[in-house]
């Protein structure tokens, strides 16, 4: 015969672990669903990015178009753009799918809190240019509205992101963009470039390493059928069209000059002296704040000491003190070439 006590025990026991089961399925229900509506959340979102995209460029989005942006089949497709006209955010006409102002308004949400992030990397980090946007697609989901007017504040509303591109307003205010695609440019007209394309990555990348950022002015010397040969900031570059499609352009009037190219700080010898006309476009954030620090700023003079055993760091000397930077850092410090014997102010 069973022990009472010891059934009690055994039944409770059962009780207990199927209490736990059931809260524990409970949770797992919860946190599926949780994740599932992030992830159609996050769908969402990137649609709407697609479409008003589409718009800015004049073009007219279709099932196909955003099917192949976001990777998904055709029957999902579908099913997003219903959910999207259900929500009031997307009308179809035709063959091609329209923003509502709902929808529009939403997409400059997205797309504000994207490009404010990008702002932020660029000027308050050491995050690689070539590494912001990826970040930001991640961010632009996860921050809220509150989130976002806090981290344009302690920016001073900054009006466009580190490619060029406006930031909209708070209101869901755009301007217009201006320029158009260096391909268009004609020969021997002086430009400046607004803005560069962040996608894809391998020629966004490419575009970084030729110093092709907003700011920098160039010419066109001579297109072909699939190159362009330009003068930019003074130097000759190749550019196959691709990746010229991807920088916008602003021609710039009368009277104003290419200026470049410049020298590096890397460039200078031992002995030799250099004095500063600006740090590279490419440096940013907290690299940049480094050597602004040091005093490394337009005007400065500064003096090649001596260079390490192998090579990197080199030792200058800059307003009165003796300081290392690394070759990549100097090859950021853009310097003209200052004749021998010529006095450091601290000298005069």
């Amino acid at each position: 015969m069973v022990d009472p006590r010891i059934a009690l025990a055994v039944a409770g026991a059962l009780t207990l672990a199927l209490l736990a089961a059931l809260r524990l399925r409970r949770s797992l229900r919860g946190r599926w669903h949780a994740a599932r509506e992030r992830r159609e959340r996050v769908a969402i979102e990137d649609a709407l990015k697609h479409l008003h995209d589409f718009e800015e460029k004049r073009l007219v989005p279709t099932l196909q178009s955003l099917a192949g942006v976001l990777s998904l089949s055709h029957p999902a497709a579908v099913r997003l753009v219903a959910r999207l006209a259900a929500l009031g955010l997307l009308a179809s006409r035709g063959e091609g799918l329209t923003l509502t102002a709902a929808g529009r308004e939403e997409a400059r949400r997205v797309i504000r809190i994207h490009r404010l992030w990008e702002r932020y990397l660029a000027d308050r980090t050491g995050l690689p240019e070539t590494e912001w946007h990826s970040e930001a697609e991640q961010v632009e989901h996860q921050l809220s509205p509150a989130e976002a007017e806090a981290l344009a504040a302690a920016m001073g509303h900054p009006r466009f992101d580190p490619h060029g591109d406006p930031i909209p307003t708070a209101a869901g205010d755009l301007p217009v963009r201006r320029g158009f695609p260096l391909t268009l440019l004609s020969p021997g007209v002086l430009a400046e470039v607004i803005h560069v394309e962040d996608e894809p990555e391998a020629v966004y990348r490419h575009l970084v390493e030729r110093a092709l950022l907003p700011g920098c002015r160039l010419r066109v010397e001579a297109t072909g059928d699939e190159e362009m040969a330009l003068v930019a900031d003074g130097r000759e570059l190749v550019l196959s069209r691709i990746e010229a499609a991807n920088v916008t352009v602003a021609p710039l009037p009368p009277g104003e000059v290419m200026g470049g190219p410049y020298l590096s700080l890397a460039e200078l010898a031992p002995g030799e002296r250099g004095r500063v006309i600006a740090l590279a476009r490419t440096l940013r954030g907290t690299q940049r704040r480094r050597l602004l620090d040091l005093g490394i700023v337009p005007g400065t003079p500064i003096a090649v000491e001596m260079r390490s055993a192998s090579g990197d760091p080199t030792a200058y000397e800059v307003r009165g003190a003796t300081l290392g930077l690394r070759r990549e850092q100097a090859a950021k410090v853009l310097v003209e070439r200052m004749r021998p014997g010529a006095a450091m102010p601290e000298e005069r």
